[in-house]
């Protein structure tokens, strides 16, 4: 974990994030995407954020939220179709506003040029 930060997040993010992780693993599960994400990275982000409850802090990393924003991109990309496509862009602002907002700029300049 690089960059480790203790959060909490409001029950729909969570919500959202989990949703990622489920889109992700399913992808990884049909045999996809192997060599874009680390299939244990995935499992175990997944598993952390299952055991989160209501106003529960979690720990990620940046490495963590580099993760699950390159996951809701692909989302974002595979739901151009769908006619709820502007809710989606919508969550992914939101998740991409909170995720980044704990970790300085020149941090994820850092961790993107490593």
């Amino acid at each position: 974990m690089i960059h480790p930060r203790t959060i909490v997040f409001e029950p729909e993010a969570v919500s959202a994030l989990f949703e990622i992780l489920e889109i992700m693993t399913d992808q990884l599960m049909e045999g996809n995407m192997h060599s874009r994400w680390d299939t244990e990275a995935v499992f175990e982000l997944q598993m952390r954020l299952a055991g989160v409850g209501d106003g529960e802090p979690v720990e990620m990393g940046i490495d963590d939220a580099a993760l699950l924003l390159d996951g809701m991109a692909f989302t974002e990309v595979m739901s151009v179709d769908f006619t709820f496509f502007q809710m989606v862009q919508w969550t992914s602002d939101f998740i991409t506003g909170e995720l980044r907002s704990h970790w300085t700029e020149d941090e994820w300049l850092a961790y993107v040029g490593r």
